[in-house]
């Protein structure tokens, strides 16, 4: 709660709440607007405006080190994300541990918790797990299987296409940069959220809270964006996303809020709105 009060303080409410107002007002013109263009077909322009995410832009004073730069989570209070069309990438292959047992029992054919985080994980095993826990995943597909039938731009850009969210077990998250390529990365817009698939960890209430998550990707500059809502939100939901968004954020980058220069807000394709800049620093 103290990083609440600490970030409220400092960022003008006001000022988030008519950032907000404003962004979602063009939104709903621009909408409009391009719904009366005969000029430009509906195939085309799905493909040019189908990215409906309110993005919040970080600015820091100094480049991250790097050991901040792999993918941090933040938990937002209202979920954008859909809970269909997800994609589930799996660890598989792992060294197999002395008397395991399969997740599922063979006699009850109910599912049972495993007792090491090392257990050999394959896709049927843990669509059973899946089904029987009531977890929405539509596709779960093994890091091996993405290494082999995923190598061409074409197949990447297909499975891109295909689902609305990737989640990935955290063991391989590391790997997915250069077996995904740019397509996932360049823009965060599908970079796969990393959850826990170990042990006696609760895969429901993992995937569950990586719905409601936002990532947050440092890259090697100053600059950076992540999601926090979509144009169909509710004006008050996308404001307490944007303030639980800067209070995840400034509990992780280095000096907190001293460390940033600037927030702002914006759609892929609209100007970027100031919630929150720095004063120039004393010299």
């Amino acid at each position: 709660m103290a990083s609440t009060t600490m970030t409220k303080a400092k960022t003008n409410e006001e000022q988030v709440r008519k950032a907000v107002n404003a962004l979602l007002k063009w939104k709903k013109l621009q909408s409009k607007e391009l719904q009366n263009l005969n000029s430009l077909s509906h195939e085309e322009s799905e493909e040019e405006d189908n990215d409906d995410f309110i993005y919040l832009q970080l600015t820091l004073k100094k480049s991250p080190p790097k050991q901040l730069t792999t993918p941090h989570k933040i938990t937002l209070p209202h979920s954008f994300q859909s809970f269909s069309n997800i994609c589930l990438i799996i660890a598989d292959k792992p060294k197999k541990p002395h008397n395991s047992k399969s997740i599922l029992d063979a006699k009850t054919d109910k599912i049972k918790k495993p007792h090491n985080s090392k257990i050999n994980l394959d896709v049927e095993t843990v669509q059973k797990k899946l089904e029987y826990e009531g977890i929405p995943i539509d596709k779960v597909i093994k890091i091996s299987k993405l290494k082999s039938e995923y190598k061409s731009f074409e197949a990447k850009r297909e499975l891109y296409d295909s689902y609305e969210l990737f989640l990935a077990d955290k063991r391989v998250v590391n790997l997915l940069p250069g077996l995904l390529g740019k397509q996932f990365y360049k823009k965060k817009r599908k970079v796969p959220v990393p959850v826990d698939l170990r042990g006696n960890s609760s895969w429901k209430e993992e995937i569950e809270r990586a719905c409601s998550t936002t990532l947050l990707c440092l890259g090697n500059g100053t600059c950076s964006v992540l999601k926090i809502g979509k144009g169909g939100m509710e004006n008050g939901e996308v404001m307490e996303n944007v303030l639980a968004s800067i209070d995840g954020i400034i509990e992780f980058v280095p000096k907190k809020l001293d460390g940033v220069r600037a927030f702002h807000l914006k759609f892929s394709d609209s100007l970027a709105l100031p919630v929150y800049e720095a004063l120039p620093d004393k010299k």
